[in-house]
């Protein structure tokens, strides 16, 4: 039988763990994409779509937008996107994912005040 620890011999620092957990995630997305069946531009479009559902972090807008971006996604086409899925997801949403995007291109996109004027939330 094979010993088990407690795992505190196996955490190294940030850093170290960094780079497998990238590693990783490239490698599920690579499989995602290859599996879907979809053209990268359809790919990238329901991935931005999937981030504004599930509120995600500006970092991960910069990811997927910056890959939009390099395999040349119109940017009208991410805002039309944005635009479709309003009524699901809802307004709040996102304008959320408009700041969210905002910080990650260091852009001021709304006030500080938080929601864009007039914003029905």
């Amino acid at each position: 039988m094979a010993e088990t620890t407690s795992g505190a011999q196996d955490v190294g620092t940030p850093g170290e763990a960094e780079a497998p957990v990238f590693d990783t995630l490239v490698q599920m997305t690579m499989n995602a994409f290859e599996r879907s069946g979809l053209d990268p531009e359809t790919y990238l479009l329901t991935r931005i779509a999937a981030l504004v559902a599930m509120g995600a972090a500006p970092a991960s807008y910069l990811l997927n937008i910056g890959a939009a971006d390099e395999a040349g996604v119109d940017p009208e086409r991410i805002r039309g996107t944005l635009v479709a899925i309003a009524p699901v997801v809802g307004s709040a949403r996102v304008v959320s994912a408009a700041r969210g995007i905002g910080q990650a291109f260091g852009l001021a996109l709304l006030p500080d005040g938080g929601e864009e004027e007039g914003a029905v939330t």
